[in-house]
């Protein structure tokens, strides 16, 4: 079960406006899961509360029924005349069924507090991953307060799947990616949840993968390919993380789609190496080093394969000659085009990670053990780096900021790497590191519904489906 919060809102001293487009009749309708909205709340055989809010002394409070995966709202310390209801909302708060107040009621003549009907919180015929709020006002005035979003531990038994259940609320199943972030994050985040399928067993979003394929197998290029070399990289590791977890040959030959298309964008530039987008103006670290995780995992999935293995290892061949992993066995994004050498010197941890993941996929193709070595020497260097670590928690240098589009999605992409060498060694040597980031992330930077903000040593700044990716690698992550 989830450690219950007892969040508390700050009260609106104004009339509540929605954001432009905010309210939606979707999450209006009447949802029959186990049992139809507007249940009486006396028949929950369980009670949590995991939120509150006030406003002028009077207690808003969002009530819920984890066994049934319903909920109520009530208001307390009240007078005749308050009003009460709630929201539900499927895409984590920000939509909401601002246009019907579930079960709006008011307190009766006589009494100081009152309750609305239990309401569902998912839909689970229509796939609608849910949140509720309460929210109420006093009879004579026109503030309204609303306690933060939260469900029912459905879908959210511990802080892994709770993590897996807030990254499918920016799930859009209309096309197939999560909202609030991009086409390459997305491959990370669909990643992140086929990853949370084998590590919790829990297939409730496994719906997410054949959906994500047949919306996009014929975007941008086809086979999930696009300007950008590193992004098709992303997306075929998703989808032979897809064949690994189904079987689905599908997924294994649009793989091998991708790794073909990186390899039409390696030349003898600088002696070797994949670019990093169509334009040829810049090889980097990142794209590199998934060109080898790529074809090294290939050539582990493919029977009598020589061209993937012959591609992998040409592929580290050329990346140790290039100064791209620096004296501190740290990382650098790039090289320069007019020496040849790493140019670039800013160190960020998915570059880490990503090298250490494709490392690992290398010697397991070879079982050269030197590169397993290397692997590690890496893996030690970027967790205890003071620079990527201060305070011992990982954090990317663009974080004093808000790190953009693409930076929320760098540590996950790291640990994931790391999870994946950890496992690959006898002694398990990240175990301790990755449990305090976890452990941080889960106890600093997580709101009532566990999503996760930015900086995992907290506070949560704001959410979104990269920063959430990031998190639900972390608990992927840790044992």
């Amino acid at each position: 079960m989830i450690t219950v919060h007892l969040a508390l809102a700050v009260v609106l001293l104004a009339p509540m406006a929605p954001a432009p487009g905010a309210p939606t009749t979707m999450a209006n309708r009447i949802v029959c899961n186990r049992y139809c909205d507007a249940r009486d709340p006396g028949l929950a055989p369980a009670e949590r509360i995991p939120v509150r809010a006030s406003v002028y002394g009077r207690g808003i409070v969002l009530h819920i029924n984890d066994t049934d995966a319903m909920g109520w709202a009530s208001v307390e310390t009240g007078n005749p005349g308050d009003e009460v209801w709630l929201d539900r909302s499927f895409d984590g708060g920000r939509t909401w069924s601002d246009g019907s107040r579930l079960g709006v009621t008011a307190i009766p003549a006589g009494q100081r507090g009152w309750r609305t009907a239990q309401y569902n919180v998912d839909d689970w015929t229509a796939r609608g991953v849910g949140a509720l709020r309460a929210c109420g006002k006093a009879g004579d005035r026109p503030e309204i307060a609303c306690t933060p979003w939260a469900r029912s531990t459905w879908n959210a038994w511990d802080r892994r799947t709770a993590a897996a259940t807030g990254l499918m609320q920016f799930y859009d199943q209309n096309t197939g990616l999560f909202a609030t972030t991009g086409w390459w994050n997305s491959a990370n985040a669909l990643t992140a949840v086929i990853d949370n399928i084998r590590r919790s067993g829990m297939n409730s979003y496994r719906y997410a993968i054949e959906n994500t394929y047949t919306r996009n197998i014929n975007a941008h290029f086809g086979n999930f390919t696009n300007d950008y070399v590193d992004d098709t990289g992303w997306w075929a590791m998703a989808w032979i993380d897809a064949y690994d977890l189904t079987g689905d040959a599908r997924y294994l030959t649009t793989a091998r789609a991708g790794a073909d298309y990186m390899a039409r964008y390696w030349d003898g530039v600088c002696g070797g190496g994949v670019w990093w987008s169509t334009a040829r103006s810049y090889k980097n670290a990142i794209t590199n080093s998934l060109y080898i995780q790529v074809n090294a995992a290939l050539h582990n999935r493919i029977a009598g394969d020589s061209v993937y293995l012959q591609r992998a290892r040409a592929g580290w061949t050329w990346y140790a000659g290039t100064g791209m992993v620096d004296a501190r066995n740290l990382v650098v994004d790039g090289i320069s085009l007019s020496t040849c050498r790493a140019g670039n010197p800013a160190v960020w941890s998915y570059n880490q990670g990503v090298l250490v993941a494709a490392l690992t996929e290398l010697n397991r193709a070879t079982g050269d053990a030197a590169v397993l070595a290397k692997a590690r020497q890496i893996a030690d260097a970027s967790t205890t780096n003071a620079g990527l670590n201060p305070g011992g928690i990982l954090r990317d240098s663009c974080e004093s900021g808000d790190c953009g589009a693409d930076g929320p999605t760098f540590k996950g992409a790291d640990v994931r790497g790391l999870a994946a060498l950890n496992a690959a060694l006898p002694d398990h040597p990240y175990t301790t590191y990755l449990r305090r980031q976890a452990d941080t992330a889960y106890a600093a930077d997580r709101t009532p519904l566990d999503t996760y903000g930015l900086r995992w040593a907290g506070p949560v700044d704001k959410t979104d489906a990269a920063r959430q990716q990031s998190a639900l690698d972390l608990m992927n992550a840790a044992p």
